[in-house]
């Protein structure tokens, strides 16, 4: 299938995709200050896939934490070879296999380790078509999700200069002890979701978007509440692995799952740690 082929094709299951996405939170969370709360929310996914820098090669990976409490209950990481190639918009497409099989395991063998929410490393709505990779993989594995960006994707006349000297009087302003959030706003007025400053640790933003079946309140909150530094735990735990991806060229290896208890939790720096030598290949 030729370039142009393939681009038409995931246009059209991307729209379709983008129609079914839901921005309401499935219940509402007690734990995250809702006086009409009628559940506490317990656990929290985190999905990112780091590559092996000038390859094709990468590790995709599956973590949960229990909330509010942010220790790690679960974990699975599998080595993958991108089919595709990357296309600007169509991300998703080249990830979401790996994604999709790592979930399909766990509710297979820990259904009770599923998450209420998932945190992915990407875009939610923040999107051409309001339908990055936490929107997308949210309404094919019909779960909630939330999209956490480290960049600016410039949609619907978001222009990335006049926000970010936006972010820099608003950062200025804020109240000592508040945390600073904007609105990200279209010109078609349409809002996708938040320039956010996650914790008092940094002042630098992420931008928090609804990926499926998750509210813009529900979202910020989650990301703010889930945040020791500026990525939302359960993604920053893999944090280390992208600097190892830029300095390995070998073929990472996989790793089984591992579902914690009380007595086998380790902790989130020897997480990270395995996850290292799963993306380096390292026994």
């Amino acid at each position: 299938m030729d370039q142009t082929t393939l681009e038409n094709t995931w246009l059209k299951e991307q729209c379709r995709l983008a129609k079914a996405v839901k921005l309401q939170d499935d219940y509402k969370w007690a734990n995250l200050g809702d006086e009409k709360g009628d559940r506490d929310l317990k656990l929290i996914g985190g999905v990112d896939i780091s590559f092996v820098k000038g390859t094709n090669k990468a590790v995709a990976s599956l973590v949960v934490i229990e909330f509010p409490s942010l220790k790690v209950m679960y974990e699975d990481y599998v080595s993958t070879e991108m089919k595709f190639p990357y296309i600007p918009g169509f991300l998703a497409f080249r990830e979401i296999d790996a994604i999709v099989d790592l979930f399909k395991k766990l509710i297979k063998e820990n259904p009770k380790l599923s998450p209420d929410i998932t945190v992915v490393d990407g875009n939610g709505i923040l999107h051409h078509r309001s339908c990055g990779l936490a929107s997308h993989a949210g309404v094919l594995l019909d779960i909630a999700t939330i999209g956490v960006a480290k960049k600016l994707l410039c949609v619907d006349g978001i222009k990335r200069l006049e926000l970010e000297a936006e972010w820099d009087k608003a950062i200025k302003s804020v109240p000592k002890g508040e945390l600073c959030s904007l609105d990200l706003n279209g010109q078609s007025g349409k809002m996708y979701g938040y320039m956010l400053q996650s914790t008092l640790k940094t002042k630098k933003p992420v931008y928090v978007s609804p990926g499926h079946r998750v509210s813009f309140e529900t979202a910020k909150k989650i990301v703010q509440a889930c945040s020791r530094h500026r990525i939302p735990e359960p993604a920053d735990l893999k944090s280390i692995a992208k600097a190892c991806s830029q300095r390995s060229s070998r073929s990472p290896s996989p790793r089984k799952s591992r579902p914690k208890s009380s007595r086998t939790e380790r902790k989130s720096d020897h997480t990270k740690k395995s996850y290292a030598k799963a993306l380096t290949g390292e026994s």
